[in-house]
């Protein structure tokens, strides 16, 4: 399924999924179905965090839906919108927490060489990752920011998956039967901010917690099958989706999600070490390879450095997942 959280015009959020040009309310569907219909819940929430907490059944109910409304199509069904008319939202407004990983050694590994570092070899001992503002969340759209986050502004092309059933001590075997689906993440940095912080050894924290932005989607693992690849022995699953990021038209960044040094799988099982995950919770990748200005500044890509300003366009497209196209907009205080 093509999940989605959309705004009604009213100032709700509504969870939906896509078929074509169109967005289906899944909660409006269930009731008109539900009299016809053997489905494993008695009510259909409104939102996707509530959705994601019914775990299997909620998921069984919609895949249900789905299946049913393919099967006879009927545009002029009032739960069923073109997309044109609805406003995407991040897929999970309001995620639990969200966590952002490390994964890809491309951009490590290039990133501390343009800081004249050797790679560190406690890269390959752990999937480290860091908390971030799950009050931040944004979807497709404007992105605020204030003056000193225009100090060196960047984008960040990631993956990420979203929790659907609480676990603990997950293992890395296991770990995939946790995911409700994948999604784009873009980790805006403030770079200025990020890098005087951190000489203090923690953050990143003001250089990242004023926006991170994830959608336009929410696509359960049932649609990437064909995608999925594994790694001799490495646990979990891979995906060869290529990815890839625009900036004000012109294609800056290429990289895969199967380049990840580390899979979900791995990052979940550290991140519920001792840890209860919950439903809803967002774990990112971490930057692919070329998929930020730091790193292409530093490898003197471009003729100058190039960061962003109040007015760019930053797309963030992944193979199967969409396209993530979000605005800088300057915001006085």
């Amino acid at each position: 399924m093509i999940l989605v959280s959309f705004s009604d015009g009213f100032g709700s959020h509504r969870v939906g999924f896509v078929i074509d040009s169109y967005v289906v309310d899944l909660q409006s569907a269930f009731e008109d179905l539900k009299n016809s219909f053997d489905f494993p819940i008695a009510y259909f929430p409104s939102t996707m965090l509530e959705f994601l907490r019914l775990g299997s059944a909620g998921m069984n109910a919609a895949h249900s839906i789905v299946e049913h409304i393919q099967e006879s199509f009927d545009a002029s069904k009032s739960y069923i919108r073109k997309a044109s008319e609805v406003m995407l939202l991040s897929p999970i407004p309001n995620p639990p927490s969200m966590r952002d990983g490390y994964a890809f050694r491309q951009h490590v590994e290039t990133a501390r060489r343009n800081r004249g570092l050797e790679m560190i070899p406690e890269f390959d001992e752990i999937p480290i990752f860091y908390f971030t503002n799950h009050q931040a969340v944004t979807g497709p759209g404007d992105v605020n920011v204030q003056k000193m986050h225009l100090g060196n502004l960047d984008f960040e092309l990631e993956c990420a998956i979203v929790i659907g059933k609480e676990g603990r001590n997950i293992s890395a075997e296991d770990a995939d039967d946790y995911i409700a689906g994948y999604t784009i993440m873009n980790d805006w940095s403030a770079r200025v901010l990020q890098m005087h912080e951190m000489k203090l050894n923690l953050g990143p924290a003001k250089g990242k917690d004023f926006a991170t932005s994830l959608g336009p989607y929410l696509v359960t693992k049932d649609e990437l099958e064909l995608y999925k690849v594994k790694k001799d022995g490495q646990p979990g699953d891979f995906y060869n989706l290529t990815m890839k990021a625009y900036v004000n038209g012109q294609h800056v960044s290429t990289g895969n999600v199967a380049d990840m040094t580390w899979s979900f799988a791995q990052i979940i099982e550290r991140a519920s070490y001792g840890v209860t995950l919950y439903p809803g919770d967002v774990i990112g990748s971490g930057t692919c390879g070329t998929g930020c200005f730091l790193e292409l500044n530093g490898s003197k890509v471009f003729d100058q450095p190039w960061w962003l300003k109040p007015g760019d366009v930053v797309e963030c497209e992944i193979d199967m997942l969409g396209k993530l196209t979000n605005v800088i907009k300057y915001v006085e205080v």
